[in-house]
């Protein structure tokens, strides 16, 4: 496998941080129009973003996780639409290097090989002559306006077996788009409905989600690269665990950039800066930054390490980067939320960033596989000797 011209985390990272004043121009855009702008998009995919999770034997870069935190941790300051989208995608993709080395060189050679997706099994399939007949919907299919393909899950129903959740490839031009996208946060992610009627799925284009669960890819050409060795819940939860962040430090730079010159009215504060108040919070803020990095960055580095030795994973290991990417996610929204709250009622108007990013991030904490109280106590139960009670993990 070659590498030639694979750019490093740090010329990757520095690309991406080079777009974020660019990025910033089109949150509004995006967040008014609830989907990225061209303009975004392009500007992502030229930076290499979308090729993070590909197969280099298709022009990709096959990151580790750790490139992927601190890409989302860039992205997440230029704006949580983009960071959230961009992460997404790369879950999907990765899922896609789990299928048949047919199905991907379908994917990744054809002329939008940009993947969306979904794990929930919220439609139902039937065998046909050679794949598989599919009918219903998925909700939240972040970025699906910018996608060639989805990952679709479905429970696969046949008459001489018990119902099996199975996943699929397939051209988002087979699919209806429903722009049901109505939300106070996340607006820019055009998180759609997307829906399948009868549509056949060839089988070279199907697999177990056990094998993804797992993993135990079906690919060949993927089958000795440390990239595709780790469960897909916790690929997602390691992915994602920089958006957060990346949302605290966009806080972070909109207060400093907004106290020169401010005030704390009806008060003897000519300049807030020079509040005990003011010194309190914002230590507290950063302190709380800091503490979310240190969650993201192991959580990518635990994914890491495992994925390079092999090891079987333990349950408390596999809480543990579930825990973390919900901590980090926990000490960001305290960051934002602290910096909000001593950034006064002009915070509020629509051209002042830190609304957008307070709204944002308390979206990003309510995400099932995300929400900080629901990992915590996956973690503990494990930290306590019991058997996780979920499959995502």
């Amino acid at each position: 496998m070659t590498t030639t011209g694979i750019p490093t985390r740090e010329e990757i990272v520095e690309r991406v941080a080079a777009l974020v004043p660019a990025l910033r121009e089109q949150a509004a855009w995006s967040e008014d129009n609830r989907r990225l702008s061209e303009e975004t998009v392009a500007a992502l995919a030229d930076a290499g973003v979308f090729r993070l999770r590909t197969p280099v034997r298709h022009g990709g870069y096959e990151c580790d996780t750790s490139t992927l935190v601190e890409v989302a941790m860039e992205l997440g300051r230029a704006d949580g639409a983009i960071a959230w989208t961009s992460s997404v995608f790369w879950i999907p993709t990765w899922i896609a290097g789990l299928f048949p080395d047919a199905a991907q060189d379908e994917v990744f050679t054809s002329p939008a090989p940009r993947v969306c997706g979904t794990n929930s099994p919220s439609a139902t399939a039937v065998p046909a002559d050679g794949g598989i007949v599919v009918n219903g919907a998925w909700k939240f299919v972040s970025g699906a306006w910018h996608a060639g393909w989805q990952e679709i899950a479905a429970i696969l129903l046949r008459p001489d077996a018990e119902p099996e959740p199975v996943m699929a490839l397939v051209p988002m031009d087979e699919l209806k788009i429903v722009d049901d996208w109505h939300t106070s946060s996340l607006r820019g992610t055009g998180s759609v409905t997307t829906v399948a009627e009868d549509l056949f799925v060839p089988e070279h284009r199907i697999i177990p989600m056990s094998a993804s669960i797992r993993p135990q890819g079906l690919s060949e050409a993927n089958a000795h690269s440390p990239v595709w060795r780790t469960p897909a819940a916790l690929v997602a939860a390691a992915s994602g665990a920089g958006v957060a962040v990346g949302l605290a430090k966009a806080a972070r730079e909109a207060f400093f950039e907004r106290l020169p010159g401010r005030k704390i009215t009806y008060t003897d504060y000519e300049a807030q800066n020079e509040a005990p108040i003011t010194h309190l919070r914002v230590a507290e803020a950063v302190n709380s930054i800091d503490q979310a990095e240190f969650h993201a960055r192991r959580a990518a580095a635990t994914v890491d390490a495992k994925a390079a030795s092999g090891e079987e994973w333990k349950n408390e290991e596999r809480a543990r980067v579930r825990n973390d990417q919900g901590e980090a996610t926990r000490l960001a929204k305290h960051a934002v939320d602290t910096l909000v709250g001593i950034s006064g009622g002009t915070s509020i108007f629509l051209d002042v960033p830190l609304q957008r990013i307070a709204r944002d991030i308390h979206a990003v904490a309510l995400h099932a596989l995300i929400n900080p109280d629901t990992n915590a106590e996956l973690y503990g139960r494990t930290l306590c000797g019991l058997e996780p009670n979920t499959l995502y993990i």
